[in-house]
């Protein structure tokens, strides 16, 4: 990978990670289009380098909503923003246990052809299709005001259920916040507090893979050194220059994405992933 690609997926990264179209789908995408062969951990490794930085762009935009939430959990004062971290926590319950307990699998579904992502992909359109036109009627007949359905606050079963979504959606061309903010809506809660939601729960798993990755990545460097193995195919160069694209690119997409969210747009992405995800599949068949 020379630093021209890791500029290109940088990019597409910053983009795509906020946008409901899939990061890592578009990712494995551009890999193919450049003609990059990775190996599935190398794949893995670049791409969380890669969601660091837009993990960071969350928090630089989100800066203001971001630290009162840390100041009132490490405080432990008990507000509103103490529980909101909470209800983060508790949606991070299931990426963990998919992380401990299936990473090597996953880690297997990068560097493969783009079927998988073209499937994923149509998955993604028909759950954004399906939140913008259908309206989760409430349960509790209090939430009807002159018969409109009134959106609620976000729970810690709503949070949890959101988690699963998170989960689910490490499957390349399954957009992650596309997933949780659709999942969101289907359940009843307000679409500006479900795009921030999707938006600061995810720094916590990808904070923590990082983390761990670093620590396995300087492992295997040490041993292979001490073996004479050759260095991994992606350099320090290209990771500093795809993490700062994937950073600058993701601070103005998340501003973007979270007018997006309030304006009740997400339908015209479900057509978007509708046709790259058909193009994905023809093109994993080789129809073309």
């Amino acid at each position: 990978m020379d630093t021209l690609d890791a500029l290109i997926l940088g990019i597409v990264q910053g983009l795509a990670e906020y946008l409901p179209i899939s990061s890592s789908g578009h990712l494995e995408i551009f890999r193919e289009i450049l003609g990059l062969d990775l190996s599935g951990a190398d794949s893995l490794q670049f791409d969380v380098m890669l969601h660091v930085a837009t993990v960071l762009s969350t928090i630089v935009i989100l800066w203001r909503e971001f630290l009162p939430l840390c100041k009132s959990f490490f405080t432990f004062r008990r507000d509103s923003n103490f529980w909101y971290v909470c209800k983060i926590l508790v949606s991070c319950i299931p990426i963990g246990i998919v992380g401990v307990c299936f990473k090597d699998t996953i880690e297997t579904f990068f560097g493969q052809e783009l079927t998988l992502v073209g499937c994923c992909l149509l998955v993604t359109a028909a759950l954004l299709t399906f939140s913008y036109y259908f309206r989760t009627r409430p349960l509790d007949e209090s939430r009807l005001t002159g018969g409109a359905y009134q959106p609620r606050d976000i729970t810690f079963v709503d949070a949890f259920v959101i988690g699963c979504a998170q989960a689910v959606a490490v499957l390349p061309g399954l957009s992650r916040s596309g997933t949780t903010i659709a999942t969101g809506i289907l359940i009843g809660d307000k679409r500006e507090q479900v795009a921030q939601f999707s938006f600061l729960m995810v720094i916590i798993p990808i904070l923590g893979e990082a983390l761990l990755d670093l620590k396995d990545m300087f492992a295997v460097d040490t041993i292979n050194a001490a073996a004479g193995v050759p260095e991994a195919p992606i350099g320090f160069v290209p990771i500093i220059v795809g993490f700062l694209a994937s950073f600058i690119v993701g601070c103005l997409a998340c501003k973007w994405m979270l007018s997006i969210v309030k304006k009740g747009k997400l339908v015209w992405f479900a057509v978007y992933c509708l046709i790259v995800g058909l193009i994905c599949i023809a093109k994993g068949y080789n129809l073309f």
